[in-house]
Formats: structure tokens, sequence, C-alpha cells
């Protein structure tokens, strides 16, 4: 009777139209959701597992807020930050006296969460000896404070969390299997970001948002592609610490990863970043000598067509190929146009004339440059970004 009021006082609980505090629009994040509301309303013990950063807490919180308990204590607990020694006071409380240095009595996590939610996060590395505690607490749903003689009746959901694999430390005599079935009732298994790569432009977009302050904080497209193609090994909390870097370092409101110092970035960003760059390396990626070639940066990036195969700078300067005109023939039109004092009766197509000198000279920096974009944008004086577009847009001979 009494779940079942509570269920009624949930369903016109303002909560209930909150919205959803899971980011993402991938399958993986939209299940997740799912999963979290049909779960909510249950008073059963639930085990989250997923690696360190993929947003257990924010599951458990969530998990929470929708449950009938949002108006009671979220209590949480951190298994692993705690001595093993101190633990057992810190789970279940303790009387005055109980050991050296109990000087006064303590209530313990179990108490503060009575008729909310306590969290146990890392549960994996619990001692065995509390595991048995725990377990008997969890079945009799009563505790007993270090000291006392009488137990206390508690009403706790309990919801668990480990990024460890506690069916294999079961296996190896590392956990216990009776305490891992009675907190295994419900499981919820969050997929690493690099599995759900869909989210990552929401995630980046949702810290930027939020610590940005009173910037508005951006990413061109390629970096956004780029951080969409990182592993992010730390998960979502490798996302939330890089974006509140940049918010603070970023020289522009417009990230660009190839304007940020190295010491910016982690080491495998960088690196997938210098790879991206090399992949811009026209000749060295795309040089075929029986039809015309295509450079691409790798499977999302623009293709610029060259019309014709690649080959070096000199050698477009001495062997101009067909449609194709020369450095020397550039600067033969440049010195045309300056020698006019008066436009032909015909007339002229500036608008033509202007963009094949645009053509070749980008031509010309790419190959100077072995085809690298940025070397290239820095010998015509222009931003990277700006070459890039030019190169979208522009389609050679």
């Amino acid at each position: 009777m009494a779940t079942a009021q509570r269920s009624k006082s949930r369903t016109d609980h303002p909560r209930s139209q909150r919205r959803s505090g899971i980011i993402g629009c991938s399958d993986e994040a939209i299940q997740l959701t799912q999963m979290i509301s049909l779960c909510a309303a249950t008073d059963a013990s639930i085990l989250i597992q997923g690696e360190s950063g993929c947003g257990k807490e924010v599951v458990t919180r969530e998990l929470h807020e929708l449950s009938d308990r949002c108006d009671q204590n979220f209590v949480g607990i951190n298994c692993a930050a705690i001595p093993a020694q101190l633990l057992e006071s810190e789970l279940f409380g303790h009387k005055k006296g109980a050991f050296s240095g109990a000087i006064a009595d303590r209530v313990g996590r179990f108490q503060l969460a009575d008729k909310g939610t306590l969290f146990l996060d890392e549960i994996g590395d619990m001692p065995l000896e509390l595991q048995a505690k725990l377990l008997r607490v969890l079945e009799e749903r009563v505790v007993v404070p270090l000291g006392a003689s009488v137990g206390i009746e508690i009403d706790v959901r309990i919801i668990a969390a480990t990024h460890q694999d506690l069916e294999g430390m079961v296996e190896r005599g590392e956990f216990r299997e009776d305490l891992y079935h009675r907190l295994n009732v419900i499981p919820i298994a969050i997929p690493p970001l690099r599995e759900r790569r869909a989210d990552i432009p929401e995630f980046c977009h949702h810290f930027a948002a939020q610590y940005s302050d009173k910037r508005n904080l951006s990413f061109t497209a390629e970096t956004m592609r780029l951080l969409s193609r990182y592993d992010w090994p730390g998960n979502v909390r490798e996302v939330a610490n890089l974006i509140k870097r940049l918010s603070v370092l970023s020289p522009t409101d417009t990230v660009d990863l190839y304007e940020l110092p190295d010491a910016f970035l982690p080491k495998k960003l960088r690196a997938l970043r210098d790879e991206a760059e090399s992949g811009l390396t026209i000749n060295a990626r795309h040089e075929r000598s029986d039809e015309n070639t295509a450079a691409r940066c790798d499977d999302e990036d623009k293709v610029v067509d060259l019309g014709y195969p690649a080959q070096r700078a000199e050698e477009i300067i001495t062997e101009p190929r067909a449609g194709v005109r020369s450095a020397t023939e550039v600067e033969r039109i440049v010195r045309l146009s300056e020698s006019m004092d008066k436009i032909p009766e015909g007339g002229i197509e500036a608008k033509t004339l202007l963009h094949e000198i645009e053509n070749n000279l980008i031509r010309v920096a790419l190959d100077q440059s072995d085809g690298n974009v940025s070397q290239a944008a820095k010998l015509l004086s222009l931003g990277r970004t700006t070459l890039i577009q030019k190169l979208d847009k522009q389609r050679f001979g």
C-alpha cells in the first residue's frame, strides 16, 4: 500500500516532468535513458558498471531523482577512497568508546540515507571481510553501529557502481558471489564514450556552455571531427576537463586544434591532429600515375580534385599539362594585368582570370609545401581554415 501511495505521488511530482540529465543522442544514450526510466521507481538494488569517468554517478543521481525517494537524502560513499579500517565506521556508524579515537557517537551513511538512496561507488574495492557485513545489512535491513548492542532498522535503496569486472573477481575469489548477486538485481552497463561517438559533440557543446562563463565558445568543423575521432580514455570526465581548460586558455572563442599549443592537448589527441594534418599532404597520400587524384584527409574530409597526377612544383613549372597553368604562366598573367591601361573592346572575364590566379597560387603553395595545408597557408598569408574552405570550393584543371 505504501509503495502504491508513493507511486501515485511520484506521478504528480514536478520532477516527473524534468528534463533528463543524460546527455547524448546515440542509440546507446537513448537505451540508457529508457533503462533508467524503467527501473527508477523500483526499490531493487542496481549495479552500474562502466569505465572510470563514463558517468556512473550521473546515472545514479538520475535514478534517485526519478524515484519515489527523490525528496529524501541521496548519500554517496567511495569505497576505494576510505581506508579499510575506517570504512566500516563510515558505513554503519559507531558509538562513543567503540575504539581508540571514538570520542563521540557517529551516524553512519546507512542511517543518513534512511528513506533515501545510498550510492556505494567503487564497490569492487571493498575488503572481503566488510563485504560479509554489508551482505547481512542488505538481507536483514538492520544496521548495528560499532560498539552498539542494538540494531537500527533502515529503509534504503542501494545503488552500487564499479569500473571493475565483478564477475571475474567472483571467479578469482576476490569478491563474494552472494553479495554480487544481491547487488546485481538490475544491471546497468554504461558504454565508454569511444563506443558512442555520436554523443561527443553534444558533450563538448554542453561543457562549453557550462564553463565558458561570458564567452560563447564554439568549435571549427574540423576540430569537432577530430574530437569525435579521439578515443577519450578518460571518457566524459576527460571531455569536461579538456573543455574547461580550453574555455580558459583558448586564444579565440572558436576553438581550432591546429592553432593551439601542444601543451593544451592530450598526447594522443595531438597525434591524431598531426596525423590528420599529414593526411592533407596530397603528394604523399594520393599519388597516382594513371588517373586524376583526389586529396582527402580521411573518410569524413572533403575531396579536392587536383585535375592532374600529383607531382612536384618544379615539374609543373617546367612541364605544364594541358589545361593547367604553370607558375610562370601565372606570373605572365599578373604582369599582363599590371601593364593594361585599357580594357580590350571584347572585354575580359575578370572573375575567371582572378579565380585562375588564385587556383594556381594555391596549387604552387601546396606543391612547394609537399601538400601540407598549414605550411601552404603560411606561404599564402592565409588562415589555415580559410585555405581549407577555398580547397573545398575550388576545383582545379
